[in-house]
């Protein structure tokens, strides 16, 4: 490691690897630090009985050609060497409710989006096709998305409501619960979800939906040998602790193994409370940081990782979001310990090796913070490792058997069909993830203060920004286009974006 770099990048999640990218292919000397075993963040996967599990990202969307992640993918140099799986087309996410047999889906591009529904509500086309308009035309309005440099959206557009809005377009009660049913995708809040954050977040999957083939980690993997290609340096293990500040700049990081690096630039792709803390209050203004502080994480998860035995239950090009009841689509993050879990996302990865049966599959409902609270000071990561001890071991075993009986109902005899199963909870998340209290996407966005949660990826500091989800958005697209933003404030926004679409031409 050199003792001085252009841009320094704290944490390798995929806002900082492709910060990283950005930066070293115009020239910059770049260095990103990584405090785990682990590069890529959310992207990181695990093996359990030679089963690959991934962390974080179990789809992606706007990935065919022309498509915005695909231009992005394709300026980053990685599209070409992904290994990927289209879903299926006529229903990519599938969602269900215990007391209906139906299941509705949502089918890739928007025709097919409204011509499959349409089977299941024949009276209903007309207000599909508002709907669809409606998505697409607030995805339109945010520039970046759309790889323009030009353009504003409209600020009246954040404080649009998630759930008022997509209720506005039709008075059937069970469509409004299937239009809002993938809302795990962004832990969807009832007063408070914004529309923009439904827009965004499955406009790209009707465009297009994928499984990367094997898990998310090879997307780290290509970015690292881009990174390499221009120069770019990455180290793990590499926890900084403490920013320097000189004359309202950072001048070094200092690392928990008592080594330093100096830097012009520095981007933080870690929590923002974390940031902050390093850089020390006093750096900031009072006011900026006391909203920081008063910003409420998004709920976390708890996840089961299931393995099967072989040729024992089939694969599924698809994903499921199941509901005890249509009634629970926006409440299902309120629960108390006799009705967790009130819902659970399924989805499994894609193998090379063959597609008529599956190998694993992931499981995921909401669980609180506050539920794994008396083991909070106990941390578990490759550097680190405590035993949280058997009351916690005792706490996921309850859980897991709860979550069991509700994933039989949905898919009776999968139990029969499993081999072994793993666990994580909001203290998984927050160990190898980082995010406060375990968060899923960063903090909660507020249709009623949409400022409120608007960080600037600038600081007060002169080279001191800021990326990942917990300032963008979150999700391997916003996150990605986090990052342009970030970096645009280093080359300029305009010359950035020209690049970017001259590349994927």
């Amino acid at each position: 490691m050199k003792e001085h770099y252009d841009v320094v990048i704290i944490g390798s999640g995929l806002g900082g690897l492709v910060s990283a990218i950005i930066l070293a292919k115009e020239g910059y000397s770049v260095c990103v630090l990584e405090k785990n075993n682990q590069f890529g963040g959310n992207l990181q996967t695990f093996v359990r009985d030679k089963t690959i599990f991934d962390t974080g990202i179990h789809y992606i969307g706007g990935l065919s050609e022309g498509e915005n992640l695909y231009k992005y993918f394709k300026y980053l140099g990685i599209m070409d060497h992904l290994n990927l799986k289209k879903l299926d087309e006529n229903g990519f996410d599938i969602i269900s409710f215990e007391d209906d047999e139906n299941e509705y889906p949502h089918a890739q591009g928007y025709e097919n989006f409204i011509d499959q529904l349409t089977h299941f509500f024949p009276e209903e086309k007309k207000n599909l096709e508002e709907y669809c308009e409606k998505v697409k035309d607030i995805c339109n309005s945010f520039p970046l998305y759309n790889l323009q440099s030009e353009g504003k959206y409209d600020s009246e557009i954040l404080a649009l409501n998630a759930k008022q809005t997509i209720e506005e377009f039709t008075q059937n009660e069970k469509l409004k619960a299937v239009l809002a049913g993938t809302n795990f995708l962004y832990a969807g809040i009832a007063d408070k979800s914004p529309f923009y954050v439904h827009a965004l977040s499955v406009n790209s999957y009707i465009q297009s939906s994928w499984r990367c083939i094997n898990g998310g980690s090879q997307i780290t993997k290509q970015l690292l040998k881009q990174l390499k290609k221009y120069g770019g340096e990455f180290y793990k293990y590499k926890e900084v602790v403490r920013l320097n500040i000189e004359n309202n700049k950072v001048v070094s990081a200092d690392m928990k193994d008592g080594t330093q690096v100096f830097g012009s630039h520095f981007i933080s792709n870690i929590e923002l409370k974390t940031t902050l803390k390093m850089a020390g209050e006093e750096n900031f203004r009072k006011s900026f940081y006391n909203r920081v502080q008063s910003l409420e994480g998004v709920i976390s998860a708890f996840s089961l990782y299931i393995v099967f035995k072989p040729e024992t239950f089939p694969y599924l090009n698809h994903n499921h979001y199941h509901f005890k009841n249509s009634a629970e689509v926006w409440t299902a993050h309120e629960y108390d310990e006799d009705s967790w879990p009130k819902a659970f996302m399924a989805s499994m990865n894609a193998s090379k090796k063959q597609e008529i049966w599956a190998e694993g599959m992931t499981f995921i409902t909401y669980m609180k913070y506050e539920d794994v609270q008396e083991w909070a000071e106990t941390f578990n990561t490759t550097v680190e490792d405590n035993h949280r001890g058997e009351s916690y071991d005792e706490f996921k075993a309850r859980k897991t058997a709860k979550f069991l009986v509700e994933i039989e109902l949905k898919f009776p005899g999968i139990t029969e069909c499993i081999k072994s199963i793993h666990t994580s909870t909001p203290l998984s998340y927050r160990d190898y993830i980082g995010g406060d209290s375990g968060n899923m996407y960063g903090y909660v966005k507020d249709s009623n203060n949409p400022m409120k949660t608007l960080i600037p990826t600038k600081t007060k500091l002169d080279n001191l920004y800021l990326t990942g989800q917990s300032i963008s958005m979150h999700g391997v697209l916003g996150v990605t286009i986090g990052a342009v933003v970030t970096c645009s404030e280093i080359v300029g926004k305009e010359y950035l974006v020209a690049k970017i679409n001259q590349t994927a031409e």
